[in-house]
């Protein structure tokens, strides 16, 4: 069976405009379409808008937006907030929501730094191997142990989760401040902050990039012939072959394309001197600058030596971890029991429970799930700064919950994606960053914050009542 004697067989579908015919084809979303293009279009505008303000023509379109450079942070600095809504997607869908993230993330990130500096270096010593792994283990079970706890409350005490969630914004954040005595908690283990993707050698470089990225291209290529296989052995619809052909290279030509712009980052000049006289590494002979730096010509023009000793830097661990967690949350939820029972709760509670679902326990289950991503974050985050503070986690809740509803995810319950919610957290880390490159207000970034996640609710409801 194909879609090709589906369209035979139905006059309405023989009717159909080219444009619905694509989509039908290739089954893709068109929301998620919809979102790529405001993505596009806000990249384009703060490119064009700093390239304006500051005179900066090094980039695409004239600004400082669209380098290398600004590209490879903003995915580093989209990874805590993706990471989260990943978890917050199943809460809403499930008809639930989490408040005390933020401050869930500020206490776990804390009480890490904590017991790394405070407990574990007394005893083990600096840099003993076992510093990270326990610090890490014990963020993760905390996160996990403080998210069961809402979902208990929400659960079997029967209190609303919007209650419970935000006694716990204020609760938490003062139990982090308490912990931390009003101070910053630093320096983090070494090896610790690897997982921030701030220091050399949490960069993959070009080999292991392009290594990665062939292997998500043919990822691709599996899937997609595998999907169509199991779509012949239990008599679904087929796609058509070129739509088949067509997202495949689309999908293969997006990894390439942003592994190309991950690898053309090259590390800071001053980073490459300190690492070469570190490691033994020998820098061109030059003759030295004013400033003590040494420079070199090169035919008619004076450079910086580093320029001769260039290393790039490629994906960094927390776009990776980020990555792995998006496609591990995509599986839970897409091709487990558990990710059918939390959209069987979301679409219609008293049916689900009817049905011998337990939905108390996944109730509790779903929030331990939210913790334990506000861990992963809370370990990104510190590990980004060498450092955690009780207001670490500011605000990360009203992020999070805009990049969820952004991404798809309906208020309603019953309907979201991973990946919709993890494309949500780049628009809104986007307009972020885009607006901090332009220096404006802070005040200003927070307005229009609250303004995108007000339209972006008015436009779900809008899509909602025209698919009813």
């Amino acid at each position: 069976m194909s879609n090709s004697s589906d369209v035979s067989s139905n006059p309405a579908l023989q009717n159909e405009g080219p444009v619905k015919r694509f989509f039908r084809a290739t089954e893709i979303d068109e929301r998620l379409l919809g979102m790529v293009a405001a993505l596009l279009l806000i990249w384009c505008a703060f490119d064009i808008a700093s390239g304006i303000m500051r005179g900066n023509f090094g980039g695409l379109l004239g600004g400082s937006f669209l380098t290398p450079r600004n590209l490879w942070t903003l995915l580093v600095q989209t990874s805590s907030i993706a990471i989260m809504s990943t978890g917050m997607v199943l809460l809403i869908v499930m008809r639930q929501l989490d408040l005390s993230i933020g401050s869930m993330l500020s206490l776990v990130a804390v009480a890490g730094a904590v017991l790394q500096v405070f407990e574990l270096v007394p005893i083990l010593g600096v840099g003993h191997p076992a510093i990270w792994p326990l610090a890490v283990l014990f963020m993760l079970a905390i996160g996990a142990c403080v998210g069961a706890l809402n979902g208990w409350l929400t659960a079997y005490l029967k209190i609303p989760a919007f209650i419970v969630t935000l006694g716990g914004l204020l609760a938490y954040s003062g139990l982090a401040f308490y912990l931390a005595k009003g101070e910053t908690v630093a320096p983090m283990d070494k090896t610790y902050e690897i997982f921030g993707g701030g220091i050399p050698i949490s960069w993959l470089g070009p080999f292991w990039s392009w290594t990665l990225a062939l292997v998500a291209c043919a990822a691709i290529i599996f899937g997609i012939v595998n999907g169509r296989r199991q779509r012949q052995r239990f008599k679904f619809p087929l796609r058509p072959m070129w739509a088949e052909i067509f997202l495949a290279l689309v999908g293969s030509s997006i990894v390439l394309g942003v592994t190309n712009v991950m690898n053309s980052y090259p590390w800071p000049f001053k980073l490459i001197e300190n690492y070469a006289k570190a490691n033994g590494v020998t820098i061109p002979a030059g003759v030295e600058n004013k400033d003590g730096t040494a420079v070199c010509m090169a035919g008619e023009q004076v450079v910086r030596c580093t320029e001769g000793l260039i290393y790039y830097t490629g994906y960094s661990v927390p776009v990776i971890l980020t990555l792995l967690v998006g496609l591990v949350m995509t599986f839970l939820a897409t091709r487990t029991q558990f990710g059918r029972y939390v959209y069987a709760i979301g679409g219609n509670p008293e049916a689900a429970e009817l049905a011998g679902i337990n939905t108390k326990w996944m109730t509790v289950k779903v929030f331990a799930l939210m913790g334990f991503l506000v861990g992963i974050s809370s370990i990104v985050s510190s590990a980004r700064l060498n450092a955690a503070t009780n207001a670490l986690g500011g605000l990360n809740e009203l992020y999070v919950i805009a990049a969820t509803v952004i991404g798809g995810t309906s208020l309603a319950g019953g309907v979201g994606t991973i990946y919709g919610a993890m494309l949500g957290a780049l628009l809104m880390q986007s307009i972020i960053s885009g607006m901090s490159l332009l220096n404006l207000p802070a005040a200003f970034q927070n307005i229009v914050v609250g303004v995108v996640l007000v339209l972006a609710v008015w436009l779900d409801q809008l899509y909602s009542r025209r698919v009813k």
